[in-house]
């Protein structure tokens, strides 16, 4: 069963300006439910302000309610934020906070949005306006439902705006493994860092994430893991710079989510990105992640069964 988390806010009309396309996340569920997979949808809350601020620059989060905020950071951004631009973000924060709630009662669930891992402290950036990775981390602690978060980033740009909202606090690590040369020029310093090299194929990312993860789960030790599964990895990818087949995806997220749950951790995951000009077939590789994912989640409850 996948326990998946969706909002008809997560589809915003596409601004008048930048160049991000939003049809994806409604093709997404299109995908989702033309598998035939067992799939249970879940409705999330708007993200409340008081969450937001508590990570975020108040006078930012100000900006983007009333919509009012500079074009500069519009540009940074990559697209104007309008009202309905502000109601998408408010929901899909809210989806990862959900998505969280429902992993820690059924082991794995997914948001079909966000991943905003480039969002800084007062300003968005990558198009990323607030980072529900950083802000669900941060109220989950506050409200007792964990102690120590890892957040684990195998998008293929590296997690610079969550890196530098957690930077210094002890009860949340981030691992980010990414292409070196890509978005963004000037990295942050994860707690965990891998820049692989342009065209990394299926068995070179494998042997860095199999290096890293079971190493940063021991040493760490979370009792809650986020995890940021882009699907930009594709060697198909428009943005990406690295060389994974769809075999290589479906691998990738199975190790994550076994290595998780052999440890009795919950994992809830965020979309985070896949560009290209065919939006189906980016929607597909989502699709599919999230369906590898439940898969490997339910399998792991059979067995200790």
């Amino acid at each position: 069963m996948l326990h998946v988390v969706h909002h008809a806010d997560y589809m915003a009309p596409r601004p008048e300006r930048g160049t991000f396309k939003f049809d994806k996340y409604h093709l997404v569920m299109e995908e989702l439910r033309a598998s035939r997979a067992p799939i249970t949808e879940h409705a999330p809350e708007p993200m409340p302000r008081v969450w937001l601020e508590a990570v975020h620059d108040p006078a930012y989060v100000e900006e983007v309610f009333a919509a009012r905020v500079p074009r500069a950071k519009e540009r940074r951004i990559g697209f104007p934020i309008t009202t309905r631009i502000r109601d998408r973000v408010r929901h899909t924060n809210g989806g990862t906070w959900l998505a969280a709630q429902l992993a820690m009662e059924h082991g794995y669930a997914a948001n079909s949005a966000a991943g905003s891992h480039h969002a800084l402290a007062d300003t968005g950036a990558g198009y990323c306006v607030f980072n529900d990775l950083a802000v669900a981390s941060n109220r989950l602690i506050a409200e007792g439902d964990a102690k120590r978060i890892l957040i684990v980033d195998l998008d293929v740009h590296q997690g610079d705006g969550t890196a530098s909202l957690t930077a210094g606090r002890d009860d949340i690590a981030t691992l980010s493994i990414h292409a070196e040369r890509n978005f963004p020029v000037r990295k942050a310093r994860s707690t965990y860092d891998i820049g692989l090299p342009d065209a990394t194929d299926d068995s070179g990312f494998m042997a860095a994430l199999s290096e890293a993860l079971p190493p940063a789960l021991d040493r760490f030790a979370p009792d809650f893991v986020f995890y940021q599964a882009g699907v930009d990895p594709h060697a198909d990818d428009k943005l990406g710079r690295l060389a994974l087949s769809d075999k290589g995806l479906a691998a990738r997220d199975r190790y994550v989510v076994e290595q998780v749950r052999q440890r009795g951790l919950p994992i809830a995951s965020a979309l985070g990105g896949g560009y290209g000009d065919d939006q189906r077939k980016v929607a597909a590789r989502h699709a599919r992640s999230m369906l590898t994912m439940a898969a490997t989640n339910t399998a792991f409850e059979t067995d200790a069964l």
